[in-house]
């Protein structure tokens, strides 16, 4: 149980928080004691949907689908060596996002408004827009539009009919495919079908004039390279040409089997003939050496053997005659050595003929050494003939061998320019043919997009879709409402669960009593108590007259021990039935056959005595002044109706109630009332308007605290039965809640028996 903290200068209820856990039954019971918002909310956004229904614009559907195919080839089978061959799902999927852009460009979209004059459609006519004119107060217009512009120089119609176009295209690349579909929405089929063909057209055309610009341009492009490339050209040759003649290298107009071009250079075919005659030379020199030292022995003998040796070859025809002289020479002498040595071994040395025979011995030497001596000059001079011939050839070979190597650098310039000059003429030759296939590819080249389905007209509307406004209006509706519903619980500080009492104070009410509808009025006829509407009288078998017999029980039951004798019946605030139940709670304890006094102890505004439609002159107010004598047994009026109750009004209106009320006359009153009747039932004022009802309760037995549910804050409640609470009472008084008015919710378990009730109607 929660406790109350109570202080002396004032009541301050501190109830510690104990809010329920949030649930979804509890969420439940939100919305059910809040119905009507979500009712009304629910009903709110149908009759908005029903209403756009009937005013919103019967718009027509149009759908056209492209596909993006693999490859694009020209229409004449000429293949083009582009590099716009997708490779991979990646680039397949960046092609197809490029051309949804494209059909969704703002050039594309103003070819299109401008072709179907799109402009003085109903469409797009400028409409005033609230939200518009107030954003355009805060922004900045810009320059306005000059009159009679076109739309291309008119900024401010551009954007708009542009993002109306765009508002009503759709572009949906479909996903694991190469189409595309593309949607216009307008009041008229013809034209949602016309605006969807002329973007695919102008898709293609587009294509179409991309593919021509480029290869023109590429085209002039390459015009302009041929210029230069032709010019480098022909300098190009003019070089070879300068440096063919420079270097001596004549063409002989023929080719290898490699392919290459046979020449002709008289300085190489010089160095090859210096080179050659050099090397003769050096080897001439050495072989003229090679007899020189030869001969230079003196050797008969080993001259005479060079005569027919290879060393002669190339030698001049004296010196071989010499050396076949010489062996001649050598043979006579060795016939006649042979001879004298013959005839010596004979005849012996004295025999005549050896004399003649030496003699010629003699001759032959002398002969021969001769020979060798003319011999050795002959060699000497052939070997320095050799020699100078030898360094005349090596000066000649230098001098052709440096002017061989001068035209080596000339040749190779020569051939790197030639090179140059076939490569540039190459690329020249290459240019000239793709200049002339892209003149011709401009026209002829095909685009890689082919329509699959053409626009066509609708034969029924797109929009507005019915069921989608009925569906989303009860869904937002259902989402509002109960959004709303679930602020307004939470943020509504009055009674709606009646566990919240018992959370916040503790006790548990003590009944609960059913909503009461206003009744029909009685006949005239009818006597005025009768009708005052009281259902103790006129309904005694309804639900509220049940509950005010449980009621009845339970206070009887609500004390350890004696009944109460004097029950105080009050209320947080005004206008919560306390009077009413005043009254029907009397006369249920009379029909039960007790004595009962019904005192309207409400000083400032009474009611009770109204019911019986009297003015009193005396009443409470005048026993408590003392003008009144046996404790107002003379100014209690009996109820004729009802056998029994006894009324006591109120009296005329005292200057000072609540010390009236406070005074011990009032208690001494009261004690006597309790001794000559069963129940005293007092009528107070509200608590937190006036202190009587505080003052009072400590003089009674028991006190209803009447409160009506959905109406009764919270707060205020607590705040009422702190300050009774705090009230001393000798007597063991009780305080127990009454909740009034409470509707039938079986979610929160206020199910109220009836059948009873029906059966006597039936009856």
């Amino acid at each position: 149980m929660n406790k109350i903290e109570i202080q002396p200068s004032h009541v301050v209820i501190a109830a510690s928080a104990s809010f329920p856990e949030l649930t979804l039954r509890e969420v439940g019971m939100m919305l059910t004691r809040r119905r009507g918002i979500i009712y009304t909310s629910l009903a709110g956004f149908l009759l908005l949907a029903i209403l756009a229904l009937i005013v919103s614009t019967r718009r027509y559907r149009s759908v056209g689908e492209i596909e993006l195919q693999k490859d694009s080839p020209s229409s004449l089978g000429i293949q083009t060596d582009s590099g716009d061959t997708p490779s991979d799902a990646l680039e397949v999927n960046m092609i197809i996002q490029t051309q949804a852009r494209i059909l969704q460009s703002d050039s594309l979209a103003l070819q299109v408004i401008e072709d179907l004059r799109l402009e003085q459609t109903e469409d797009y006519r400028e409409k005033w827009s609230p939200i518009g004119w107030v954003l355009g107060l805060f922004s900045s217009k810009g320059a306005p539009d000059t009159k009679g512009a076109s739309l291309e120089n008119s900024p401010h119609r551009r954007m708009r009919v542009l993002k109306t176009f765009h508002r009503k295209l759709t572009v949906k690349p479909i996903a694991g495919t190469r189409l595309i579909d593309v949607e216009y929405l307008s009041p008229d089929p013809q034209i949602a079908a016309a605006v969807v063909n002329h973007l695919l057209q102008g898709l293609i055309e587009k294509g179409f004039q991309a593919r021509y610009n480029a290869t023109m341009q590429a085209s002039s492009w390459l015009s302009a390279q041929l210029g230069d490339l032709r010019a480098k050209t022909q300098e190009l040759q003019a070089k070879v040409v300068k440096l063919q003649q420079e270097s001596g290298v004549f063409a002989l107009g023929e080719v290898d089997r490699e392919g290459k071009d046979q020449v002709y250079s008289p300085t190489l075919e010089k160095l090859q003939m210096a080179t050659q005659a050099e090397a003769q030379a050096q080897a001439n020199r050495i072989l003229k050496g090679a007899i020189n030292d030869v001969v230079k022995t003196g050797n008969a003998e080993m001259i005479s053997g060079l005569s027919g040796s290879s060393m002669l070859t190339g030698s001049s025809s004296g010196l071989s005659n010499s050396f076949t002289l010489i062996q001649n020479l050598r043979l006579q002498e060795a016939n006649v050595q042979g001879q004298l040595q013959e005839l010596s071994a004979k005849f012996g040395p004295a025999y005549p003929k050896l004399a003649e025979l030496r003699g010629n011995l003699g001759a032959v030497q002398g002969a021969i050494q001769n020979e060798v001596n003319r011999v050795a000059l002959r060699a000497h001079n052939d070997f320095v003939v050799a020699e100078e011939t030898e360094q005349k050839t090596r000066i000649d070979f230098d001098a052709d061998r440096r002017e061989a190597e001068a035209l080596n650098s000339k040749t190779i310039e020569y051939q790197m320019a030639r090179q140059e000059a076939d490569q540039t003429r190459s690329l020249y030759d290459d240019m000239l043919r793709h200049l002339k296939e892209s003149g011709l590819l401009a026209g002829l080249h095909s685009t890689n997009i082919s329509i699959v389905d053409w626009a066509t007209a609708s034969d029924k509307p797109a929009k507005p879709v019915m069921l989608l406004y009925l569906f989303g209006s009860v869904a937002l509706g259902l989402a509002f409402g109960s959004a709303a519903a679930l602020l307004r619980d939470v943020t509504d500080t009055r009674i709606q669960d009646l566990r919240d009492i018992s959370r916040e104070l503790g006790p548990i009410p003590l009944c609960v009593l059913p909503y009461q509808k206003e009744r029909a009025a009685l006949p005239a006829e009818a006597s005025l108590f009768a009708r005052s509407a009281l259902p103790a009288l006129d309904s005694p078998h309804s639900l509220f007259v049940e509950s005010l017999r449980s009621l009845r029980t339970s206070l009887m039951l609500s004390r350890s021990g004696t009944p109460p004798r004097s029950v105080l019946v009050t209320s947080p605030l005004a206008g919560e039935g306390k009077s009413f139940l005043s009254w029907n709670l009397a006369i249920l304890f009379a029909q039960q056959g007790k004595r009962v006094l019904l005192c309207d102890a409400d000083l400032r505004r009474p009611w009770l005595h109204r019911n019986l439609d009297i003015e009193p002159r005396v009443g409470l107010s005048t026993v408590l002044a003392g003008l009144s004598v046996n404790h107002g047994a003379s100014e209690v009026i009996p109820v004729q109706e009802v056998p029994g109750l006894f009324l006591m009004p109120a009296g005329p209106l005292p200057p000072y109630p609540s010390e009236l009320l406070a005074s011990h006359h009032m208690a001494e009153v009261l004690k006597v009332w309790e001794s000559q009747y069963d129940l005293v039932l007092l009528d107070a004022p509200p608590v937190l308007q006036v202190t009587d009802a505080v003052v009072l309760s400590s003089m009674v037995n028991s006190v209803l605290l009447m409160v009506k549910h959905q109406r009764t804050p919270l707060a205020a409640l607590e705040k009422s039965y702190g300050m009774l609470e705090e009230v001393h009472s000798a007597s063991g008084r009780k305080i127990n809640i009454v909740i009034n008015g409470v509707k039938e919710q079986p979610v929160e378990g206020h199910v109220f028996y009836e059948h009873r009730e029906r059966e006597v109607a039936k009856a």
